[in-house]
């Protein structure tokens, strides 16, 4: 049976409790600043830059480290252009019949409608696809806790993006079956989220939101 080498782990740091405070505060005042944004600048973003956001992306922890994600980044205008028509007559559907009444009151106050032109003038879109198993040679090779580990990929993918200076909005025109088609993937990779990304929008504005609580969101024992 193959074993993984254990190498030691040289680059752990063991900060002293103020410089943890000093981390923790740091990196959350820079969270929470983050914001969903729809309106775009279609400034240019090189592509080192979304090469290196998706390279720390992939440190996310996965299920035996079988890394079950890939990430598409499409700068393409042409390739843009037909997500973008794939998308909105998707998004049309939803909200003329998908959609139940409950959701589209929820929506309402955020103005969004099914007419989605960021996915155009976004300098990049980021397609994440799962990868529910791989195929080696033809073989099929289970993959663990797909979902879990794409989505940690994606939390890690936003996190960066906005580390960068840079802007996103999660997207989900469901079915997003189209993605495959369009850009061609495996039969193995299904879509998980469309990410258009770049700097925002001059004149952009977001809605007036506050986030919840420790108290709400957390439980201490």
């Amino acid at each position: 049976m193959n074993s993984v080498p254990f190498v030691p782990h040289k680059d752990v740091e063991y900060p002293s409790l103020e410089e943890v405070r000093e981390r923790v505060n740091s990196f959350y005042n820079l969270l929470n600043k983050r914001r969903t944004v729809r309106a775009f600048s279609n400034q240019e973003v090189p592509r080192d830059v979304i090469e290196k956001i998706i390279l720390s992306a992939g440190t996310a922890p996965s299920g035996a480290h079988k890394q079950p994600w890939t990430f598409c980044a499409i700068q393409d205008p042409e390739m843009k252009t037909q997500i973008r028509v794939a998308a909105e007559e998707e998004e049309y559907e939803n909200y003329h019949g998908r959609m139940s009444e409950e959701w589209l009151k929820d929506l309402e106050p955020f103005g969004t409608d099914w007419k989605k032109p960021f996915l155009e003038i976004a300098p990049w879109l980021i397609v994440v696809f799962r990868k529910t198993y791989d195929l080696d040679n033809g073989v099929k090779r289970k993959n663990y806790y797909v979902q879990e580990s794409v989505g940690l990929a994606s939390g890690m993918l936003l996190t960066a993006i906005h580390n960068a200076g840079l802007v996103s909005l999660t997207h989900t025109p469901s079915p997003m079956n189209f993605l495959t088609k369009l850009l061609d993937r495996p039969e193995n990779e299904k879509p998980f989220l469309l990410i258009p990304v770049g700097y925002a929008a001059d004149d952009v504005q977001v809605p007036d939101l506050s986030r919840k609580t420790i108290e709400e969101i957390a439980q201490f024992y």
